[in-house]
């Protein structure tokens, strides 16, 4: 089996449009001899311990990330409409960690929209970037997007912003073949910019269930989270049914002609080691006044806030 790794994956913590439950998922990576799993579910990070800890039960290791809804604006910014466009972020280490946690917590007290979704900015991926790794994502990232709109100036302002956030070392140009159009217009375009810029293609598959047989099933998802029916000629769908977990030899195929790329999941891989403790209690510290300890600046605080809210009757 051909050595690989899935970087793009999307459990049933997706709400829209995740199908893959993670004990199933995780022994599917084990038999395809996978020596990791990940998760990046879009804007959130439900099901990040769920993946952990079956990860660690199962003796494989656990991928931390998430693919965040970027605006091109700032996340404060009332907007009625707007498209948002994917970054898939991997912690690289606990700080990473802890940073990915505070980009997707601010991206939902912050950036939520009229549309529900959390909304990340520049701003945040720089004040958080460290321990991170990132990749343009799918053909929704915002790169991608600007090359299929004929905006190739814009794509690589945007590009070199991103390298500038992550360094050449944490940042890569993602190449999917789904056998969608689109894909193959960006993956012409990252090939030549992989040469002239130095930076790493690496290979996803963008998986929304595990087998290639779940398709369907994950119509139906849709449908539910759409309001619609299979019935309807226009209900929303997936392009096709390759959006499954594939093996490294199906990959292979896929890419033969940029092995590279598959070789870079094993090295962002290796990168990733997030260690999370269950045993230590990891309780917020709050500064007291000098002179006080927690428990007598406590006791001060309720004595005072009894006598302000007691009302004795007389």
């Amino acid at each position: 089996m051909r050595p690989f790794v899935h970087l793009h994956v999307h459990t049933q913590y997706s709400l829209f449009d995740g199908l893959c439950k993670i004990p199933d998922m995780v022994s599917r990576a084990k038999e395809l001899d996978m020596p990791a799993v990940a998760i990046t579910d879009h804007g959130n990070m439900y099901g990040v311990i769920y993946l952990y800890r079956e990860a660690k039960a199962q003796g494989i290791k656990p991928i931390i990330g998430c693919e965040v809804y970027m605006t091109r604006g700032s996340r404060f910014e009332k907007k009625t409409k707007e498209r948002l466009c994917h970054l898939v972020l991997l912690a690289k280490n606990n700080q990473g960690y802890h940073n990915l946690i505070k980009i997707v917590s601010k991206g939902f007290v912050d950036g939520e929209n009229n549309y529900h979704k959390p909304r990340v900015d520049f701003d945040l991926l720089e004040q958080y970037h460290e321990g991170l790794i990132a990749t343009t994502a799918c053909i929704e990232g915002q790169v991608p997007q600007d090359i299929l709109n004929h905006n190739e100036q814009g794509a690589r302002r945007s590009l070199e912003r991103l390298v500038s956030i992550f360094g050449k070392e944490d940042f890569y140009l993602e190449v999917q073949n789904h056998g969608i159009p689109e894909e193959k217009t960006v993956r012409t375009v990252f090939k030549r910019w992989s040469q002239e810029l130095g930076l790493k293609l690496v290979a996803t598959n963008d998986y929304h269930y595990i087998d290639q047989a779940d398709a369907p099933a994950q119509e139906i998802k849709l449908c539910i989270s759409t309001g619609s029916t299979l019935d309807d000629p226009s209900h929303f769908r997936f392009y096709n049914n390759e959006f499954y977990m594939k093996s490294g030899d199906e990959m292979a195929d896929l890419f033969s002609d940029m092995p590279e790329a598959l070789d870079t999941t094993l090295e962002i891989a290796d990168k990733c080691n997030v260690d999370i403790s269950f045993d230590d209690r990891h309780l917020p510290q709050f500064p007291v006044p000098d002179g006080e300890t927690d428990s007598s600046y406590l006791r001060k605080l309720c004595e005072q806030a009894l006598s302000e809210k007691y009302d004795p009757i007389t």
